[in-house]
């Protein structure tokens, strides 16, 4: 797809997360709306994965980590074909596989994830598995800035690196923000490039809302020979819809009526913008 092509499909997924949201009365809207560009280039630009050939085994992986974000998500698959749209209605409803994080009933989900630090340990393990089999796929996994500090992600990191997993790519979703107040105030990993670079990764960092750039970064990967690849997106919480954008009572805030309405009307005029 083109940078135009990517920037009007974020704005219809956008206006898709916000409707199923409110449909449901739940769900994780500012982190959701920060990372769907990135899955957006991710599904649409980048990896070699989708309905066709979900279950080939030299089928490019994707986890995410930040597992609470289902709704971006679940928006990018349905987009891509792997299930109706319209079973996106039943969302947090009564016996619907469509919960508020993902699950493996979920055709184009890899794992289940929702308690934090998982995401990454098991990217690991897949990426190992591909070197194990001389295959050559990659494994992608999205990780959450508040979720960092969990103790199996630097677990990971490290076994990322002594097993020199190349096939491996991380993206930091850095909006800066978690439910209980700013990262850096919760539990600051900062300066999280240096970190990232000590254990033996290599670093890039990107503007998660730029298509163009989020392209030329994954066409570099890997990044260095014998290294996994990090990619610290910069992104804004609540991105598109200006009363959500880095306030963080939108971690899970619900639009009413009325904010909702805003909502769809500033992303019918972001058309106009692109």
């Amino acid at each position: 797809m083109t940078d135009k092509e990517l920037a009007l499909k974020s704005i219809e997924y956008r206006k898709k997360i916000l409707k199923y949201i409110v449909g449901a009365n739940a769900g994780h809207t500012g982190g959701s709306l920060s990372c769907v560009d990135v899955l957006n280039v991710l599904y649409n630009n980048v990896m070699n994965v989708g309905p066709e050939n979900f279950t080939s085994p030299d089928r490019d992986r994707y986890i995410q980590s930040k597992g609470h974000c289902v709704e971006a998500l679940f928006v990018v698959l349905a987009d891509q074909g792997f299930f109706p749209e319209s079973d996106l209605e039943t969302l947090c409803k009564y016996k619907s596989h469509y919960i508020g994080h993902p699950t493996r009933k979920i055709k184009g989900v890899e794992q289940n994830t929702g308690a934090l630090g998982h995401g990454l340990p098991i990217a690991v393990g897949n990426a190992i598995a591909a070197k194990m089999d001389k295959k050559d796929y990659r494994v992608f996994t999205l990780l959450g800035d508040g979720e960092l500090p969990e103790g199996s992600n630097w677990e990971a990191a490290l076994t990322a690196a002594h097993y020199k997993l190349d096939n491996l790519v991380a993206i930091l979703d850095k909006n800066e923000l978690q439910i209980t107040g700013p990262t850096k105030d919760v539990c600051n990993t900062d300066p999280v490039d240096h970190k990232f670079e000590s254990f033996g990764w290599a670093v890039r960092h990107v503007d998660g809302h730029d298509f163009k750039a989020l392209t030329e970064t994954f066409a570099q990967i890997p990044f260095e020979p014998g290294k996994p690849s990090f990619i610290i997106a910069h992104t804004v919480k609540g991105k598109g819809i200006s009363y959500m954008e880095n306030n963080g009572k939108w971690h899970h805030g619900v639009p009413n009526k009325e904010q909702y309405e805003q909502a769809i009307e500033e992303l019918d005029g972001a058309v106009e913008l692109v």
